[in-house]
C-alpha cells in the first residue's frame, strides 16, 4: 500500500459510517492551510500532508485554499492511535519553530546536495525598515522567514542545508507583521558585527570554508534580500549571478523561468517583469566560491509589494517556487564546477 493512499485511507476511516460525518470547515479570505489547521486545533506541522491528501481535489496546484470551498479536517485522534504505521518519513528541526519543526520527506531529488542559504542583514542591521499600520517592519525578518521556508522545501527533497544566518527563537512565523529583534547570528554561532563590510566578510569566510570542506559534493548558494526603493516603485522578483559563472547563470535562469511559468498560470493578465542578470559588483556575488543566485523578492516600501512580502502564504509560495527552480537547475546540471 503506497504512503499517499495509506494517508488517505486512514483519514477517511476516521468515521467508518460516512465521510460526511467528518469535521469540515469553509476557507475564508486570508486562510492558508497552516492557519486553517491551527484555528481548528490541529498541529499543521504533523498533519499538513494528511490534510493535503484528503483535500487535494479542492486545492490549487500550489496547495492554496480556495475561498468559500469546504475542506475536511484530519481526525488527529484516529491518526495518532494508529500503531506500527509510518505515516511518512520525517525529521525534526527545532530551528523552524514548534509548528514547522517536522519536515516530511517528499523525495530524494536533491539527496547529497548542499545548499547554503543567506538571508540579508540581521543582528545589529535590520536592513530596509518601513512603517506598517503604525509599527515598524524590517527587511531582515521577512528575508529570514522566506529563507527558513525555502530551507524546509529543500530538506524535504533530501538536500543538506546550511543556514548561514540564523535565529534560534524566531522560527517560521505565520503572521503579517514580524517582530523586530537583533539576536540573529552567523553560522555556526558567531555574533554579527556592526560594520557592514565586516558582516559581509564574515559571511564570505564561513561560506567559502564550508565550500572547501565539501568539494566532492554538489554545492549552491542562495541569498535572499528584500529591496528598498521609493514608495511608488513596485518590483517583481529579480535574480542576480556572477558574470563568469555558467552554473550560477543557469541557477538564476532556472528559478527565473519557474517564476515566469507560475505568473503566466496564476496571474496571466498581470505580466511579470522580473529578470535574471549578472551583478558581479555585489560583494557576496563577487567573493563567494559556490555557484550562486542573489534574489530580491520585492520593495518593502511599496504597498503592492508588501502584499507579496507580508502575506505568509505568499512567502510560502515564494519559497516553493524558488525550490522548484533549484530542482530544475540540479536535474539539468552536468558539472559541479562554478
Amino acid at each position: 500500500m503506497g504512503k499517499s493512499f495509506l494517508l488517505f485511507f486512514l483519514f477517511i476511516c476516521a468515521d467508518i459510517t460516512a465521510q460526511d460525518s467528518l469535521k469540515t470547515v469553509t476557507a475564508e479570505k486570508g486562510d492558508g492551510i497552516y492557519s486553517l489547521l491551527r484555528k481548528n486545533g490541529v498541529n499543521p506541522s504533523k498533519f499538513y500532508n494528511a490534510f493535503v491528501e484528503a483535500n487535494k481535489a479542492k486545492l490549487t496546484e500550489e496547495e492554496f485554499l480556495k475561498i468559500g470551498e469546504t475542506y475536511f479536517i484530519p481526525d488527529t485522534t484516529v491518526l495518532s492511535k494508529v500503531k506500527n504505521v509510518n505515516l511518512s518519513a520525517f525529521r525534526e528541526y527545532p530551528i523552524f519553530g514548534e509548528d514547522f519543526a517536522r519536515i516530511d520527506s517528499l523525495s530524494n531529488r536533491l539527496k547529497g546536495n548542499i545548499y547554503y542559504l543567506v538571508s540579508g542583514h540581521g543582528g545589529p542591521d535590520p536592513g530596509a525598515v518601513e512603517n506598517y499600520n503604525g509599527k515598524l517592519i524590517a527587511e531582515d525578518e521577512y528575508a529570514y522567514d522566506i529563507t527558513l521556508r525555502l530551507a524546509r522545501e529543500l530538506i524535504s527533497h533530501g538536500a543538506e542545508v546550511f543556514l548561514i544566518i540564523k535565529d534560534e527563537n524566531d522560527g517560521i512565523r505565520d503572521s503579517r507583521r514580524l517582530e523586530l529583534d537583533t539576536d540573529e547570528v552567523t553560522y555556526p554561532n558567531k555574533e554579527i558585527p556592526l560594520s557592514q563590510l565586516a558582516r559581509l566578510k564574515q559571511r564570505v569566510k564561513v561560506i567559502n570554508k564550508l565550500y572547501k570542506e565539501n568539494l566532492d559534493k554538489y554545492q549552491r548558494l542562495l541569498v535572499t534580500h528584500v529591496d528598498s526603493r521609493s514608495k511608488g516603485t513596485n518590483i517583481d522578483v529579480f535574480f542576480y549571478h556572477h558574470e563568469k559563472s555558467k552554473n550560477g547563470k543557469r541557477l538564476a535562469e532556472s528559478i527565473h523561468q519557474t517564476f515566469l511559468k507560475k505568473y503566466a498560470k496564476f496571474q496571466p493578465n498581470r505580466g511579470y517583469q522580473g529578470t535574471f542578470e549578472d551583478r558581479s559588483s555585489l560583494y557576496l556575488v563577487k567573493k563567494t566560491l559556490p555557484a550562486m543566485v542573489y534574489i530580491e523578492v520585492g520593495n518593502i516600501r511599496s504597498e503592492k509589494d508588501q502584499r507579496r512580502i507580508l502575506d505568509p502564504d505568499n512567502r510560502q509560495a515564494l519559497a516553493k517556487w524558488i525550490s522548484e527552480g533549484v530542482i530544475v537547475d540540479f536535474e539539468a546540471s552536468t558539472s559541479f564546477d562554478k
